[in-house]
């Protein structure tokens, strides 16, 4: 699919909610063939996961998208994975001022004191609800299914630097909201199989 100079998934997410709530499954338009955002789109987007590092490192990457573009995130993930240890929860919880100050000096990296701050206070409290909730999945899964406005609610309660946007698209991205592909996208009925959260009515039991 030949692209011309798209728009960030950002702005045009922007766009949208100032005309209302935005049209589900507008990503798979641009993504599909991308060289940066299809692989990304294909293999990941909307695919249930549980493991503790992917989990925080999706959390982290919605927080460094926070008024940039989404494609900028897809370019420097590598380099973020690198800087941050691949998202260790348990190594990131550790850094110091000493670490946090040569992230901020990292050229390769989304440089943002607050940015960074957020991450690793973050990853402390993922450390926390180990021992509350057997960690992130499992206060996941202990709050489905609710509605948007409430996991915004509780984002907020238990994390920092959260809002709408981060939550939706962490939970779309991760399969707890529905909206990440449309329906007739190739990627919905392989993640359907999968039995996303979202498409289910209460908490898995498996």
């Amino acid at each position: 699919m030949a692209l011309q100079a798209p728009l960030s998934y950002a702005l045009l997410y922007r766009i949208k909610r100032k005309r209302g709530r935005p049209k589900m499954g507008f990503y798979c338009d641009m993504a599909i063939g991308h060289a940066v955002h299809g692989p990304y789109h294909d293999g990941e987007y909307g695919v249930p996961v549980d493991d503790e590092a992917t989990l925080f490192e999706r959390f982290c990457l919605e927080i460094f998208q926070a008024g940039l573009s989404w494609e900028i995130v897809l370019r420097k993930r590598a380099a973020l994975y690198d800087a941050f240890d691949g998202f260790v929860v348990d190594k990131v919880a550790a850094f110091d001022q000493v670490r946090q100050m040569r992230l901020l000096d990292n050229p390769q990296i989304i440089r943002n004191r607050l940015k960074t701050r957020a991450i690793i206070e973050n990853a402390r409290r993922f450390q926390a609800l180990r021992a509350t909730h057997q960690g992130f999945s499992g206060w996941l899964a202990q709050h489905h299914p609710m509605p948007l406005n409430a996991w915004v609610v509780c984002f907020k309660k238990t994390f920092v630097f959260t809002g709408p946007e981060i939550v939706h698209e962490l939970l779309m991205s991760i399969g707890y909201l529905p909206g990440a592909h449309r329906s007739d996208c190739p990627c919905y009925a392989a993640i359907a199989a999968l039995d996303p959260p979202w498409m289910r009515k209460s908490p898995a039991t498996k």
